[in-house]
């Protein structure tokens, strides 16, 4: 039976988008009174907006293609232009509209709806800031990694393990890079933190199994004293493409496991190993995607079978609501969880004490350490990219975690 799909939503976000658009162009007004222009804008909107659900349309058959990256990349960044250009005149108008309250008089500057032409240039300013933000963010801040060091204490840490160091690096997508010296770049820095243990968790690839062939002899190169290991995420299955058969969808994951093995990651795939140091152990726990929304495939239960609730566990798993949902309050308790996916949303703030990006609205805990219940989770905000190609205040991440035995 065929879905019925809710036009509802749909007409609400059109009519959201072209309000928002007549907004801007009567900001922009201010600068082009010119008839002709107020036609030009509106060719442009529509057809930029026709030719991204086109695009969308192909996507699952073609894949991202180069128009559909173009495509994207152009309404990405005018959309979030024009949001920055409509806030800024919105509080320049509700300004200009609360002066102009005591009487009719007019304040100088101010245009016949109380709109400063002065404020209207900031707002411009803005827009064009945000411009320069996101073409910075496709051209060098995809690429711009940054280690991020976290020391987290334990109570029932083993003694042996105190100091032990773990690297991890989560959502490569290998299929988005075009600057394999960039990546080089990347994979000397996480060599270059001399951990103990290297970890992966989730999406080596958006779709093909394929993507990440060109960089097996990169990545190949992270090596650690007690190994690497790695998971599947969401994007590693093949879910998001349209496969001849079933045949072809099986063969590509049986594949990019075999690649896993190739790069010299042990995949965890609803299991666990023993690391064992000076007589003592850790355990370290893998599996599937578990993600609700993008497949719930794992197996936690298998993963920790044979393991007792006083073992020290560390677990993979892609999907930090994978955490919310079971592991944080499990009855074997798991000391640390490490999780990826969100990527930060590659777009958000995270200076002069804020943190925020659009991606809160969808994980309640989506970059950096969150600890509950006695137990930690830590979000990579990703090694790579995907459908926006660039980062804008979100930068690729390096994870370095210390584990220390409380005194």
């Amino acid at each position: 039976m065929k879905r019925k799909i809710n036009i509802f939503p749909i007409l609400v976000i059109i009519l959201v988008f072209f309000a928002l658009n007549a907004y801007v162009l009567s900001g922009f007004g201010t600068f082009s009174p010119s008839a002709s222009f107020a036609p030009f804008f509106w060719v442009f909107v529509i057809s930029l907006t026709v030719a991204l659900f086109f695009a969308i349309s192909q996507m699952r058959a073609h894949g991202m293609s180069k128009f559909f990256q173009i495509i994207t990349h152009v309404f990405l960044i005018m959309l979030t232009a024009e949001v920055v250009f409509a806030f800024f005149l919105l509080i320049g108008d509700v300004f200009g509209f609360l002066l102009s309250i005591p009487s009719s008089f007019e304040p100088q500057g101010y245009q016949a709806l109380g709109r400063n032409v002065y404020w209207v240039d900031f707002a411009f300013i803005m827009f064009c800031l945000t411009v320069v933000l996101f073409i910075f963010g496709i051209i060098r801040g995809k690429y711009a990694y940054r280690v991020i060091k976290h020391t987290l204490y334990f109570d029932d840490l083993p003694k042996s393990f105190d100091g032990f160091t773990i690297t991890q690096i989560s959502d490569v997508h290998a299929g988005s890079f075009t600057k394999p010296k960039q990546v080089q770049k990347g994979i000397d820095l996480i060599n270059a933190q001399k951990s103990d243990l290297f970890v992966f968790t989730g999406d080596l690839v958006n779709n093909a199994a394929s993507e990440i062939v060109p960089y097996i002899g990169h990545f190949s190169q992270i090596k650690a004293p007690f190994g690497q290991f790695s998971v599947l995420g969401n994007h590693d299955y093949g879910d998001y493409v349209k496969w001849p058969s079933e045949t072809d969808k099986t063969n590509n994951l049986q594949q990019l496991k075999a690649h896993h093995a190739a790069l010299g990651f042990r995949l965890l795939l609803d299991e666990h190993v023993e690391l064992t140091k000076d007589g003592e152990k850790i355990i370290l726990a893998g599996i599937e995607n578990w993600g609700l929304g993008f497949g719930e495939r794992g197996d936690l239960q298998k993963a920790l079978a044979g393991t007792s609730a006083t073992d020290f566990k560390v677990l993979l798993s892609h999907d930090p609501s994978h955490w919310e949902a079971q592991v944080k309050n499990n009855p074997s308790k798991i000391q640390l969880a490490l999780a990826g996916h969100t990527h930060g949303m590659q777009f958000g703030i995270e200076a002069f004490g804020i943190k925020w990006s659009p991606v809160k609205y969808r994980y309640k805990h989506w970059a950096g350490i969150k600890s509950e219940n006695g137990r930690y989770l830590n979000v990579n905000r990703g090694f790579g990219f995907i459908g926006f190609s660039g980062r804008v205040g979100i930068w690729p991440e390096i994870t370095v975690i210390e584990l220390k035995r409380k005194v």
